[in-house]
């Protein structure tokens, strides 16, 4: 049964190719901002919900930015608590 809508019958969807560009790194870039807010502000709450978000990415969604999120939300994450720790003896 061929259609207008390349060959497949009314309703399908293509599963071959992979979602392309920023509609297939969303857990990604939410991981990333998430390590940018846990450097400034709750870490531990917002560096972690990072960390776990790209570790998602990476092993569940496989997207090209998982890598990058990863290394930013656990920048986020150390970071923040360093950066809470100087600010609070101060």
């Amino acid at each position: 049964m061929d259609t207008h809508h390349g060959n497949r019958p009314t309703g399908q969807k293509s599963h071959g190719a992979p979602p392309s560009g920023a509609a297939g790194n969303v857990f990604s870039i939410i991981a990333i901002v998430l390590g940018v807010i846990g450097l400034i502000f709750v870490p531990i709450v917002f560096g972690l919900a990072g960390v776990v978000m790209a570790i998602i990415a990476k092993t569940v969604r496989h997207e090209r930015l998982a890598t990058v999120a990863i290394v930013v939300s656990a920048i986020g994450l150390i970071g923040g608590m360093i950066l809470g720790a100087v600010v609070a003896t101060a």
